[in-house]
Order: structure tokens, then C-alpha cells, then sequence
């Protein structure tokens, strides 16, 4: 298996999530499928939701293309994810605007989430700072739409690997950067992937209240000075600069 490249972090006291974050934690979900056993069968329940693993991935790939389209129009209307019309591919499932064909198999999940990550990704890194559009709870801006993705990436990942029979784990600092941005009240000195399961109501966390009966993640800009700004393209491509 090819190796994953990791994106360039500048040197900061929060390190914020960037546009090759979103790409890169695609490409750490996709190399954890790839992975799953023979017989794995994308429809078997994903963890511990109602979905099956395709639908996950579905829901997934339709996160990144909303978060990657409410960021693109300089205008957006507030309080709700764009003028895009969804609908739920069976009762119960998830309520999506972006579907997948079932019969192009895994690889074509695979090319759905990469393009998908690629557009949010393009999105973070060509658009202004600042509050830009409605993030679920309430306004944000470029980093938060990042940092969503990497979350509802890392996450559906986990509920996916479960129904596939795959273990995943993302590295301790993507983590870590998606909670500074997402949780910034999140405890510090723990294990960043338990941590963040914890922050998202799927693990419980000693020593802190569980939150399985309800969370929900801070959507608002940061103050400016905890971060630095989110690299643009070209600063992405020189690791050097910033």
C-alpha cells in the first residue's frame, strides 16, 4: 500500500485544521476499507447506527459536497445548509442531497469520498477567513467547514470499519487539531482519538461525563490570535512559508 503523505503543519500553540487535512483523512479512511476482509459487505450495519456501511459512506461523501457548496457562493442565506433539496433513500436512512450507485462497488465509494474531500478541500483553501455560512450551530468560517469534514470523516470511518470488521485509528495530532477547532473545552493530556470518539457522544472517557445523551460541536470563528490562519493553496505546496 502506497504511503499516505502528511500535510505540512506550521509551528503554532493551536495548529488549525487545513484544506490537505480534509484530503488527508479520506485517504486514511479509503486505505482502512481497502484493508477489510474479503467477505466484508458494505451492507452490514456501520457501528453502532441504524445505516448500513454504504449508506455511512454515502452520508459521508454528501457531508463534504454540502460543507464544500455552502462555502462557495460569496453569498449564503443563514440558518440553513443552502437551497439543496434531500431526501432519504429508504425510510429511516440517511437524508442525503448526493447519492452513490450501489453497483459501482467499494471503488466507486472510494472515488465519490476522494472527489468529494478534494472539493471541500478547494473550497477551504481559495476562500476568505471570517464567518461565511451556517455550520449546523450557527455561523462559521473556512477552518470550521475543515475541521467538519475531518471530523464527520474520522468518525463515519470508525462507524464503517466496524461494519466492515477493520479497525481504525487516525493519527493522535489530526485529532487533535480537529478538536482545538471543533472542542475547544475538550480535556488536554488525554488520548486524542478516545477523546475525541468521547466529544462525539461514541466512547466515554474516565474521569469526564459521559455525552452519549447529547453534544454538539463550536461551529463559531475562533478568537483570531489561538490560531494562525488557514494556509492557503500556495503556502500549503511550501511547507517553508508562514
Amino acid at each position: 500500500m502506497a504511503e499516505i503523505p502528511v500535510p505540512p503543519i506550521p509551528s503554532t500553540s493551536r495548529t488549525p485544521v487545513s484544506a490537505a487535512d480534509v484530503e488527508y483523512a479520506v485517504a486514511l479512511a479509503v486505505a482502512a476499507f481497502r484493508g477489510a476482509p474479503a467477505d466484508a459487505s458494505w451492507q452490514a450495519k456501520a457501528g453502532g447506527l441504524e445505516w448500513d456501511c454504504w449508506e455511512t459512506g454515502e452520508h459521508l461523501a454528501d457531508d463534504l459536497f454540502i460543507y464544500a457548496a455552502l462555502l462557495a457562493p460569496a453569498v449564503t442565506a443563514p440558518g440553513r445548509f443552502g437551497p439543496y433539496q434531500a431526501s432519504a433513500g429508504r425510510p429511516g436512512g440517511p437524508e442525503n442531497t448526493l447519492f452513490l450507485d450501489r453497483d459501482s462497488g467499494p471503488e466507486g465509494m472510494y472515488e465519490g469520498l476522494e472527489a468529494m474531500a478534494a472539493y471541500l478541500a478547494a473550497m477551504v483553501a481559495t476562500r476568505p477567513n471570517g464567518p461565511r455560512a451556517f455550520g449546523g450551530y450557527g455561523l462559521t468560517d473556512a477552518e470550521g467547514f475543515a475541521a467538519m469534514g475531518v471530523a464527520e470523516t474520522l468518525l463515519h470511518a470508525h462507524d464503517i470499519g466496524a461494519g466492515l470488521g477493520v479497525g481504525f485509528t487516525p493519527p493522535a495530532d489530526l485529532c487533535d487539531r480537529t478538536l482545538g477547532r471543533l472542542f475547544p473545552d475538550a480535556p488536554a493530556g488525554t488520548q486524542r482519538w478516545q477523546t475525541l470518539l468521547w466529544a462525539t457522544g461514541r466512547a466515554e472517557l474516565p474521569g469526564h461525563p459521559s455525552r452519549k445523551d447529547g453534544w454538539t460541536w463550536h461551529s463559531a470563528p475562533l478568537a483570531a490570535e489561538t490560531a494562525h490562519p488557514v494556509p492557503t493553496a500556495e503556502e500549503e505546496e511550501d511547507p517553508q512559508r508562514g
